[in-house]
């Protein structure tokens, strides 16, 4: 139990911090007058577009999907502003080769959505890498997954797999939302749901929730991505992450240490493993002679004062 002593000493110290005279009247006037800032519902469009469709929201299960995840995504601010910064980096490599590859470039949200763009993403299914494949599916498209290698984390060499894997679904489906949702569900599902329910396209089918989801996810995020001060995210130039430059280096041989390897040519193993993901291992045993394009990152590209200040999208900076 305190003391009157203390309690009298602590109501003293009290009353000697508060403002008193004008200072006090100026702070009850701001504390009666202070409206908080107003929580904003994003703006619905009235139609969305995605690769070769349009969609008329005019229809209330596709706005009401579509409102769902715009207002998430718009208000999960960290994740969202990681993915602009990131995309600075990465658009400039996937979309070339998305388009070499025949696949529409609204595809890129779908990465968006499937990793934030996060090179290093891994689920707990056992998904790798900026467009999430698991080992099977990566090795039925040509990347090599072992201890040593993976190459799921290569952005260049998963990108041209999930081209591959993409146009095969097109192939099967015929419109690039069912793609997307067999993606994310599994082609079985997607199937066996179309004939069940007698619909000619996913977003026509009732789904568990996350494939439900997820092709009004890839339409929020283009929406946002496109124009992203429209729903609140202002960055300036210099706070998007510089895209890279590298030198290529062909390894044909084993390797024996990767650090020192990475030191033999003027970085570190920390800085190797960033410009190369698909290294697992200290080690590269390369008993085939398989030939690996390892990226040595140039010296101007590590250090921000001297990288490259190039915005891949000027409207992400308007």
């Amino acid at each position: 139990m305190k003391s009157p002593l203390f309690v009298t000493l602590a109501l003293v110290a009290t009353a000697a911090l508060a403002p008193t005279g004008p200072e006090a009247s100026a702070q009850q006037t701001s504390n009666a007058s202070t409206v908080l800032s107003p929580v904003r519902s994003p703006r619905i469009p009235e139609k969305a577009k995605f690769a070769d469709t349009e969609y008329d929201l005019d229809r209330i299960d596709l706005y009401e999907r579509l409102d769902r995840e715009l207002t998430a995504i718009s208000y999960t601010h960290g994740n969202t502003l990681l993915l602009l910064k990131r995309a600075n980096r990465y658009f400039p490599e996937i979309l070339p080769i998305l388009k070499k590859n025949g696949v529409p470039e609204d595809i890129i949200y779908l990465a968006c959505i499937e990793s934030s763009l996060n090179p290093r993403a891994y689920s707990p299914a056992k998904a790798a890498g900026i467009w999430q494949f698991i080992p099977s599916t990566a090795k039925q498209y040509g990347l090599e997954v072992n201890e040593y290698v993976d190459e799921r984390y290569d952005v260049e060499k998963a990108t041209a797999a999930a081209c591959r894997f993409l146009k095969s679904l097109k192939a099967k489906y015929g419109d690039w939302e069912s793609v997307a949702a067999a993606y994310n569900a599994g082609p079985a599902r997607i199937t066996k749901e179309l004939d069940a329910q007698l619909a000619s396209t996913a977003m026509d089918l009732y789904l568990n929730e996350e494939t439900t989801r997820y092709m009004f996810r890839i339409l929020a995020t283009k929406l946002i991505m496109e124009n992203p001060r429209a729903y609140g995210f202002a960055l300036t130039p210099d706070q998007f992450y510089t895209p890279m430059e590298y030198d290529i280096v062909e390894v044909n041989t084993p390797v024996e240490d990767w650090p020192s390897w990475a030191k033999k040519h003027g970085i570190s193993y920390a800085q190797l493993k960033d410009a190369n993901m698909w290294i697992r291992d200290k080690t590269l045993p390369n008993k085939t002679g398989k030939t690996y394009r390892v990226r040595v990152p140039k010296r101007d590209s590590l250090h921000r004062s001297t990288a490259s200040k190039n915005i891949y999208n000027p409207a992400w900076v308007k």
